[in-house]
């Protein structure tokens, strides 16, 4: 549904369960969005938050006052936002059920995995999905791939990772020198080139994803075309044996991607 900087959301649903991934866009803007994919709000089920940073939750408060939904999030994060939110806010979150790394759980008939990434946050997760045989990966916002990560993103059908900057169009941003260097660190976010490295390794991506989109893309330090042709030279320098047969796409922020069926 969105994908930067300025709020992410991603729509995941089977049959019997719908899910929210991240609720970084206000509540005009998400039904806007849920209506642009024919869905009622009324559909979402769960909302899964991976950590407190506003363009992941800033819209969770309206959310759950509209919806009926329970939020999972990990304690760490629920504390993070209990503490900059306005008491009138917290007063909102009155459905939520705490979730930690390496320790599956089930929503409907999905199978979520959360798992532990490298930010600057609380306590941060990348989550995984199982529904009818299909596996779904999402992970933003991490300053390097562990190998840990690369554990939880092999064997999936539709991997969503973050590609968040270009090194040299960040040196020579707008940035503050701070920001550069949070962005930059292994807290931080991943690059274009960190991305690219990983995708031609044939040993730390299997290839073997449907759909491969890049997301959490810089408005100010990227460009979709650059992250597009970069990681497209990356898994062309993949070994014949281990070659990617899937699509490859670039999230927007602007526009809702999708609806993709596994």
């Amino acid at each position: 549904m969105a994908s930067g900087s300025s709020g992410n959301a991603t729509l995941l649903e089977t049959e019997r369960t719908c899910l929210l991934v991240d609720a970084g866009l206000g509540r005009k803007e998400t039904f806007r969005r849920l209506a642009a994919l024919e869905k009622s709000p009324e559909c979402v089920d769960g909302i899964l938050i991976s950590h407190e940073h506003t363009d992941h939750s800033s819209g969770l408060p309206q959310l759950l006052a509209h919806w009926r939904a329970t939020a999972y999030l990990t304690e760490g994060t629920y504390a993070e936002i209990l503490r900059v939110l306005p008491e009138a806010s917290t007063k909102k979150l009155d459905r939520v059920e705490h979730v930690r790394a390496g320790e599956k759980f089930t929503i409907g008939d999905i199978e979520v995995s959360p798992f532990a990434v490298p930010h600057d946050a609380a306590d941060p997760v990348g989550y995984t999905f199982r529904a009818n045989g299909a596996k779904v990966a999402i992970v933003t916002d991490l300053g390097y791939l562990t190998e840990l990560v690369k554990f939880h993103l092999r064997d999936t059908d539709c991997l969503i990772l973050e590609s968040n900057h270009d090194l040299e169009m960040l040196k020579v941003g707008p940035y503050p020198w701070y920001v550069k260097q949070r962005v930059m660190s292994r807290t931080g976010h991943l690059s274009n080139h960190i991305v690219s490295e990983y995708l031609a390794d044939g040993d730390a991506f299997d290839g073997r994803a449907r759909f491969l989109i890049l997301a959490h893309v810089s408005e100010t330090n990227n460009n979709p075309d650059v992250v597009h042709l970069s990681a497209s030279e990356a898994l062309q320098r993949r070994s014949s044996g281990v070659p990617f047969q899937g699509e490859l796409l670039v999230a927007s922020q602007r526009i809702p991607l999708g609806p993709l069926t596994l």
